[in-house]
């Protein structure tokens, strides 16, 4: 969160910070009115603590060092050309590190700080910076330390070969666990919030392993129909339990040499659950109205957005690896470039929608809409986003996505106030004091919106603060 300094206009610094060694501030582009296909790219900000300009153009002889702009990524930082949009004015802007804080300076056009307007500020990781109709920028947390080859298969900014998109640290930890899993034959259990995309990580786990030839056979385990979700599952023999029935080989049998991937998992009765442990021990089944034992060979990536907690401990046992899926709210670093591939995807193919809303193949989108989504608290995640995307693409009436009024109404009744110092305290009992669990308690944006009304109020965490 931004803080009023002491002296004049401005911004209060806090001392003290908790950021690992070794990672840095920096200011993402979120929107650009002039280069909007340089949303993402970073100003990691050094730690010389020497003022830089971020503007148009090259510095002239008596002004101080331009910030400059990189493509980062794990292993690489590709440095970019100098701001250089028509609308970007030669001083925007000054930036540098006070207090292992971001400090930012207006020189130039109006200068807002999360929606309040500013001279000076300090920033904190998820603080939005809006330059008049200019840029929006996002105060984020980058390695200092990385390569300057890029490993990447795919463009910068968009979708990887699996349909991921994001350049955010929690976004290629993903990338990183998926090569991880994939390169073991073991069971994976997928944990996170509805619509964070726990289908897509499932196709590419598949996709990376030995397992690629054979069949990746999906099913929401909410819709077996009840009463016969054994023979759905496992299959049955013919004439069984009915005359006439002909034979099937269940999910289970479909999967046989590939992957089978049960979401929510968790939906499955527990006496089911049970008759899963064999399976993924040795491979081993039955089919209903069938003696004869069944072998098959097949990695089980079970799916849950209800926690660990909704499984059996024994099922929970089996599944040897975990790759755990962060909301929108945990990466909001990554909106607006999903926010760009969602409106590509929506005017491929569509000449009209492509030539209303697009120039130079970049989505024209109003930087309200950008800002509003920013800040938006997610409860399906991308699968919210789209929905919202496709609604502003419906409503609007100008020649770019802008935020209409009538979602610009959706936004604001779902907006919550910011809980108090008691709510948040009976938050952190209620969850012995673990902030991952009471930031959601609570329906904040993300943990980090929780750990900033923590400092903020001086409020003591941790498990011992029951004692």
């Amino acid at each position: 969160m931004a803080e009023e300094t002491s002296t004049g206009p401005g911004w209060l610094a806090q001392p003290g910070s908790e950021r690992e060694p070794g990672v840095g501030l920096g200011l993402m582009i979120a929107w650009s009115a002039s280069e909007p296909a340089r949303v993402g790219e970073v100003a990691l900000v050094p730690e010389d603590g020497k003022a830089r300009i971020v503007g148009r153009g090259d510095a002239l002889a008596d002004e101080p060092e331009r910030q400059r702009f990189a493509r980062l990524r794990p292993g690489s930082s590709i440095e970019t050309p100098a701001l250089s949009g028509r609308e970007s004015s030669r001083r925007q802007l000054a930036v540098r590190l006070q207090r292992d804080k971001l400090e930012i300076e207006r020189l130039g056009p109006a200068l807002k700080v999360n929606g309040v307007g500013v001279e000076k500020a300090l920033l904190e990781p998820g603080d939005r910076v809006t330059v008049e109709r200019q840029l929006i920028l996002l105060c984020v947390e980058r390695p200092r330390h990385v390569g300057s080859n890029d490993p990447a298969t795919f463009a910068f900014a968009g979708a990887d070969p699996f349909g991921m998109v994001g350049e955010s640290p929690a976004t290629w930890k993903i990338r990183q666990q998926i090569a991880f899993c994939a390169a073991r034959d073991e069971h994976v259990l997928l944990l996170g919030p509805s619509g964070a995309g726990k289908e897509l990580v499932a196709r590419a786990v598949h996709a990376l392993s030995s397992r690629k030839p054979g069949k990746l056979v999906a099913r929401n385990a909410a819709t077996l129909p009840a009463g016969i979700i054994d023979a759905e599952l496992f299959g049955n023999a013919r004439n069984y339990p009915n005359t006439g029935m002909r034979e099937r080989a269940g999910l289970v049998g479909e999967a046989d040499g590939g992957t089978l991937l049960l979401d929510e998992i968790g939906d499955l009765p527990e006496e089911l659950q049970a008759h899963l442990l064999r399976l993924m021990d040795r491979g081993e089944y039955h089919r209903l109205g069938d003696d004869r034992t069944r072998t098959a060979s097949l990695r089980l990536i079970g799916a849950t957005n209800r926690g660990e907690e909704s499984l059996k401990h024994d099922l929970t046992a089996r599944f040897k690896l975990r790759i755990k899926l962060e909301g929108l709210g945990e990466r909001r670093e990554d909106v607006p470039l999903i926010a760009r591939a969602i409106l590509k995807a929506q005017a491929g193919g569509d000449a009209g929608l492509a030539e209303r809303y697009f120039e130079r193949g970049e989505p024209r989108i109003d930087p309200d809409l950008v800002e509003a989504l920013l800040t938006h608290e997610y409860t399906t995640h991308v699968r919210e986003l789209e929905r919202l995307l496709i609604g502003a693409i419906a409503s609007s009436r100008q020649r770019f996505v802008a935020l209409t009024p009538e979602i610009a109404a959706e936004l604001t009744a779902k907006r919550r106030r910011t809980p108090d110092r008691l709510e948040i305290e009976s938050a952190l009992e209620r969850a012995d004091g673990n902030v991952s669990e009471a930031w959601k308690q609570l329906g904040l944006t993300s943990r980090d919106a929780l750990n900033r009304l923590i400092k903020k109020l001086g409020i003591e965490t941790g498990r011992t603060r029951r004692a």
